[in-house]
């Protein structure tokens, strides 16, 4: 009877979890196209989920990189030409418009509310076959991808990694936790059974809003590097922070070198949010930070200091 009750059991899960991946795909796979586009450099593909009633699709910068323009083909055999409506290398993301699909758009969740070991679920396009839906759990989350623009290097902070397996052509696809809402967009392969996604949060909203109003991302500079570092005991207590960024680089004339940050300070919050590493202050560089007040609190001597920054434009 054990065993019995122990195979049922092991159904009934299996019969659960069958279903929620087969609902995600259900509700995603329509909102997901497979993206054609030609370069100088050749033919190119990847995935897109679309993000607006109004056309709008989201994909990653890498894939459509070197266009203007491509087709979009949808699971329902729709197909669309599309254009590049802006790209960001340095996140990794790239909204596209189309004018004659009538397709869902997809519901943004918040990566910011993951979990190690949560359910996702990663839905593709991959070489125009009619859609690709793996499933696996959240592997691990706070990890950092290098991006390049040019001469600018820029880590993407806070990368979901998964165990979802990713199809080649699955770049720009989606990545939906258990309800179907979109979490991610996966942008690399990593390693054998490893996959990446770039997170959808509050800073990927602001980053669509930026490429879908101005084409492209505008980014503040501050001018000071720094490494992570351990706090005095009386500073956690008061704080409640146990992590600082130490200033090891001011440019000189920069805005952190004109607001009075010395080499050796201690960074511990930047705009009244907590800052414990570089990845916390580049979250803060976007195109509203550009000549704004920007308060910064610094642990200096072991007093707390504050100063008054104002971020300039960075110029690539």
């Amino acid at each position: 009877m054990d065993i019995e009750h122990s195979e049922r059991a092991e159904d009934a899960a299996l019969d659960a979890y069958s279903r929620v991946v087969s609902g995600v795909a259900a509700r995603v796979l329509p909102s997901v196209a497979a993206l054609s586009v030609r370069t100088a450099r050749g033919a190119g593909a990847g995935s897109a989920v679309t993000i607006d009633a109004d056309g709008l699709l989201l994909t990653s910068a890498h894939v459509v990189r070197g266009a203007r323009d491509g087709v979009a083909a949808f699971g329902d055999g729709t197909e669309a030409r599309f254009r590049v409506v802006g790209a960001d290398p340095l996140s990794d993301l790239a909204v596209l418009r189309v004018d004659e699909a009538n397709v869902p758009p997809v519901e943004l969740g918040d990566a910011d509310a993951l979990r190690i070991g949560q359910l996702v679920v990663a839905v593709g396009n991959p070489l125009g076959l009619a859609g690709s839906v793996t499933a696996g759990v959240v592997s691990g989350l706070g990890r950092s991808l290098p991006a390049r623009d040019g001469r600018v290097t820029r880590l993407i902070e806070d990368v979901i990694q998964t165990d979802a397996a990713l199809n080649p052509g699955n770049s720009g696809g989606a990545l939906a936790d258990s309800t179907g809402r979109v979490v991610g967009v996966n942008t690399a392969v990593a390693g054998y059974g490893l996959g990446l996604a770039v997170p959808v949060n509050a800073t990927t909203r602001q980053i669509i809003a930026e490429l879908t109003a101005d084409g492209r991302v505008r980014r503040a500079w501050l001018g000071v590097g720094g490494v992570p570092a351990p706090l005095p005991p009386e500073v956690v207590a008061r704080t409640g922070q146990r992590r600082g960024l130490r200033v090891v680089e001011v440019v000189p004339g920069s805005p952190a070198g004109s607001a009075g940050i010395y080499l050796g300070d201690v960074i511990l919050s930047a705009g009244g949010r907590p800052v414990s590493d570089g990845q916390g202050l580049q979250r803060l560089m976007l195109g509203s930070a550009i000549g704004a007040r920007l308060p910064v609190t610094v642990l200096r001597r072991g007093a707390l200091v504050d100063v008054i920054a104002v971020p300039t434009e960075l110029n690539r």
